[in-house]
């Protein structure tokens, strides 16, 4: 991959930082790639960057995280105009501009929001990290240390994502098993669920987690269409496993990509490294007769 990708906004989960090796086991050329959980769609726009695919499916079951993607690659300046509109705003709070960042929750919260409030929240709160109550309400706090991202780096950023997808991509809300129905051989499906090692909790908008055995059986779906695929889904960090292996019989490759230090860990003044799991359908291995075998979980502790 040539250059930075350009990315909307710091996304905690997002496999910006790995696409390159990520995108290693695709296709150097296919119809769509389709992403179920694309949180900020940090693959398709990896994707993009190389010409891999002619058409892009954006779907995440949080349809404001969709609605900032769809207003970002087909109205970027109108994005851009209003997240500067917001992001000001928090300077008229003085030494109080956290109280700002609530003022904003809130009207989110109430339905009164943009996609650019939502995009303001994410860049303000703490780690970049989505969160939600049970009662469905944004429910994460702020960083008081940062103000969040610069509208003209957003500004910059979201125009080079719009002239990679604009009029190439398809955007939905829907539950991941209604986006396995759309998939055609020829395509291309990447998948990041809600990360299993932390969250596997059901919840109706996969905010918590999706449960492990309903997706393994829906993977089953892809098989059977003959539709290739990748999956992001478990890890090693500092020698301890995080979720359950896929089960074999659905015929993937497992291998571990190192997505360096754990900045979790440095908090706490040890030194760890993360693998996060790749696995590679059935399909998709003759293309790639050199993928490395597995690290052992000693390996992955060296």
């Amino acid at each position: 991959m040539n250059g930075k990708a350009p990315h909307i906004v710091q996304y905690q989960g997002s496999k910006r930082k790995l696409a390159s090796q990520i995108l290693q086991y695709m296709p150097k050329k296919f119809n769509r790639l389709i992403e179920p959980f694309s949180g900020m769609a940090a693959i398709s726009i990896a994707t993009a960057m190389e010409h891999r695919a002619k058409f892009y499916v954006i779907n995440d079951l949080n349809r404001a995280l969709v609605e900032i993607l769809k207003e970002a690659i087909e109205d970027p300046s109108r994005l851009a105009k209003e997240y500067r509109e917001v992001w000001k705003e928090q300077f008229l709070y003085g030494d109080n501009h956290v109280e700002h960042f609530y003022v904003v929750r809130d009207r989110f919260n109430k339905g009164q929001g943009t996609p650019a409030d939502l995009l303001y929240l994410i860049a303000r709160c703490v780690k970049g990290a989505v969160r939600y109550g049970e009662n469905g309400k944004f429910n994460q706090s702020p960083d008081k240390r940062r103000h969040g991202t610069n509208p003209n780096t957003l500004e910059q950023n979201i125009y080079a994502i719009s002239s990679l997808l604009k009029g190439k991509t398809s955007f939905f809300a829907l539950d991941y098993h209604d986006i396995f129905e759309m998939a055609r051989p020829g395509d291309l499906v990447y998948m990041d669920p809600p990360y299993q090692g932390v969250t596997n909790v059901r919840d109706n908008r996969y905010f918590s987690g999706v449960p492990f055995g309903e997706f393994a059986e829906a993977i089953n779906v892809l098989n059977n269409k003959q539709v290739d695929y990748l999956i992001s889904y478990d890890g090693v960090c500092g020698g301890k496993e995080y979720g359950e292996d896929l089960p074999e019989s659905l015929g993937c490759k497992k291998i571990l990509l190192n997505a360096g230090l754990s900045s979790q860990a440095l908090l706490l003044g040890k030194k760890a490294t993360t693998f996060e799991s790749l696995y590679i359908s059935k399909s998709l291995l003759p293309l790639f007769p050199a993928v490395p075998k597995q690290l052992s979980l000693t390996e992955a502790r060296a």
